[in-house]
């Protein structure tokens, strides 16, 4: 059973950075993301220490401040981590390769 983040209780009043992040990952070409996405993003990465006294305007500097390249190498590290790819099975090498 996953508990929730300590910064959950903010992720109602902060939907509107989302949103606006979002819509700027879009204008880079990065259609795919969702609000889930980004916010497990924030959560499991920028979040990771939480601070007992952080502010709402803190937190939503913090959503406007992501990159894009920060978020993509998050992603591509999770994927690796959660997925049985591996460099020494040639299959997964003509793979990559296509």
């Amino acid at each position: 059973m996953e508990i929730g983040h300590a910064y959950d209780h903010f992720r109602t009043q902060v939907e509107p950075a989302i949103v606006s992040k979002l819509e700027e990952f879009k204008l880079l070409g990065y259609n795919a993301v969702s609000k889930k996405e980004l916010w497990n993003y924030l959560t499991k990465k920028k979040w990771k220490k939480v601070r007992q006294e952080i502010k709402l305007y803190e937190i939503i500097g913090e959503i406007l401040s992501v990159k894009v390249s920060d978020y993509l190498s998050y992603t591509t590290i999770e994927t690796y981590k959660h997925n049985d790819f591996s460099f020494d099975n040639e299959n997964d090498w003509k793979e990559l390769l296509k």
